[in-house]
Formats: structure tokens, sequence, C-alpha cells
């Protein structure tokens, strides 16, 4: 039964609501947690017809269940940043195939052929841990480009500076994939003129600097680095796959994720579109833990299934990712 979901990289907009509502069925039946859940808030899967009605699990979960139901031993688990005093997100996962297929199928749909690119990434509080799913994502698509001049960098900007420079004066097109607070200080240490690079910032301020709205830290960094918009990847422990922003801080999902909102007062209350609410998260790739996650991220979704992140819930603890303020 398993094997039907594995190929979710091939759903469309056409089939994406009968094959979330299978999906959430197969994950009722073998998520002894997800199923509890379930049966405490009253829901009879068979009462469930369309998508509105799925519940979404808490993303908490993640941080005192294993909510990979696959018994056998994973092949990864990755796990949450986190500052002094929290409690990280676990993601145990036991086919990393779909982790690999996922990002590398939304790669593709977002920016094309990945062997155009040099990738630098700038992750350095990421590459201090082994088990990012961010550091390990970011690992394989440095060597996908089968670029030399692609790799990781930490704190060394003389080096990052002089190889963005000869990659500029080569007109090759590049991405400079970091975290905000390295982003931040790279633009205000050098004068930059990029030209053909890709600035795409993934959140996170680890409590580093003071947090700022994102349309000025966008405006910052376009000011700085000399750029006409900033890119932006939304990603999390939690799920296996990623949404893209190419400008002004929309996001789009690939075919086989979707970005709902919900009522802050009623968490069941699927909300119309343009109106602010917390995040809900259908991730077809999370095939073995749980596809349907209420975040704790604040935001709207707009009629065509874009969605902004503006905030996070105040009572929430503060992530290594989209630590974004209103």
């Amino acid at each position: 039964m398993r094997e039907l979901f594995t190929s979710f990289e091939t759903i469309t907009k056409a089939t994406f609501n009968s094959q979330a509502l299978k999906l959430f069925r197969f994950q009722y039946e073998n998520n002894s947690i997800y199923r509890s859940y379930c049966d405490l808030i009253n829901v009879d899967p068979s009462d469930v017809k369309e998508i509105n009605k799925i519940p979404f699990l808490p993303i908490q979960f993640f941080k005192n269940h294993d909510l990979n139901f696959d018994k056998n031993p994973p092949q990864i688990r990755f796990e949450s940043s986190r500052t002094t005093g929290q409690t990280p997100s676990i993601h145990n996962v036991n086919d990393l195939n779909l982790y690999i297929k996922s990002f590398n199928k939304a790669f593709s749909h977002f920016y094309g052929n990945i062997e155009d690119y040099v990738i630098l990434a700038l992750l350095p509080s990421y590459l201090e841990r082994d088990n990012s799913s961010l550091v390990f994502m970011a690992d394989y698509l440095i060597k996908k480009t089968k670029r030399v001049e692609s790799g990781f960098y930490l704190d060394n900007w003389d080096s990052l500076r002089k190889r963005l420079i000869t990659l500029e004066s080569k007109s090759q097109k590049t991405i400079l994939l970091g975290v905000t607070f390295a982003l931040l200080e790279g633009a205000e240490k050098f004068i930059w003129n990029l030209k053909n690079t890709i600035i795409m910032e993934t959140g996170g301020m680890k409590g580093m600097r003071k947090e700022l709205v994102r349309s000025a830290l966008h405006k910052k960094l376009k000011d700085k680095y000399k750029v006409t918009e900033i890119h932006s990847e939304y990603g999390m422990t939690e799920l296996l796959s990623q949404a893209y922003s190419k400008g002004k801080g929309i996001f789009k999902c690939p075919p086989w994720m979707k970005v709902m909102s919900r009522s802050i007062e009623d968490p069941f209350e699927i909300l119309t579109p343009r109106k602010i609410g917390a995040l809900n998260i259908i991730d077809m790739a999370n095939i073995d833990s749980c596809a349907f996650i209420a975040t704790q991220d604040l935001g709207k979704v707009d009629f065509e299934g874009s969605f902004e992140v503006l905030g996070r819930f105040d009572q929430s603890e503060i992530r290594g990712c989209n630590l974004m303020v209103i």
C-alpha cells in the first residue's frame, strides 16, 4: 500500500486532493500517534471527504514523539536547531530517497537544471551540526552542480567575496544560499554589485541580531548586494519538501505540497484566501511520518495557493528557521 504514494512527484493540481485523501486514510490506519490524535478530536475518517476536513497534527508532536511509524531503524535522523533549554524537533526518516527526490524535483521545478548553477552555501550555524536537513540538502545540491567552485563557507568572507567576484566576471549563474544573519553580516562587510547571483535566504537569526520584518530585511539585502529581488527557501525539519520565493516574500509550492491557513481562535477552521491565520501544510513526501502538519507560523494564502509568512505565534519557541516577526 505504501508504494502507492512514493511517486508523489507525479501529482498534479488535478490529482492533489484525491491523493491527499488517500494518504490521510493510509496514515490514519498506520500511524498510531496520528490516529490517536484524530480520535481525540472526534474525527471519523469516513466523514473526511474533502481536504479541508483533514485533521492537521500540531507540529509540537515532533518534539516528543517519533512520528515515523515504520519500525525499522531510520536511515537518518534530522534534528531542528535550538537554543539552550529548548527541545528540538526530531524527524526520523526511513527512506532517505523520498527526501532526495523531493528537494531535487522542487529545485528543478523552480530553477531548472542544477548543473547550470554554482551554489555557495553560507550556513555557519548549521555546519556545526551533523543532523541538519538543510545542510544535507545543500551538500547534495552542491555536489550535483558538478562545479568545483560550489561549496560551503563558514566565516571566511574574504574567500567568498573573491569567489563571487570571479564568478561574476564569467557571468556564471550563482546561488548564494545563506542564513539571514550571515547574509546581513556580508552585506555590511563589503560593497557588492551582483548581476548574475541569486541571493537566497533560508531564514534564521538564531538570536544573533534584532529581528526584522521580512520586507525590511529584503530591502536591506537588495540595497547592499545590488540585486533586484531576494529569493527565499521555506522548509523545516518536520517536512521533506520546500517552498520557494523568487521575490517579495511570495512563496510557491511544488505540486505535491499545499499550504492552507487556519483560524487562530479555532484551529479546526480553514480560512478563505487572503485572511491572516496560522499555516497548515500538506507535504505528500511525508509518507512515513505525517503529511498534515499544523505549524506555528502565521501567514496568508492567496487564491492561487501562493503564500506569505508573516510571523510566528508569540508563545512558540524561537527556532532556527523563519524567525521573522510581523
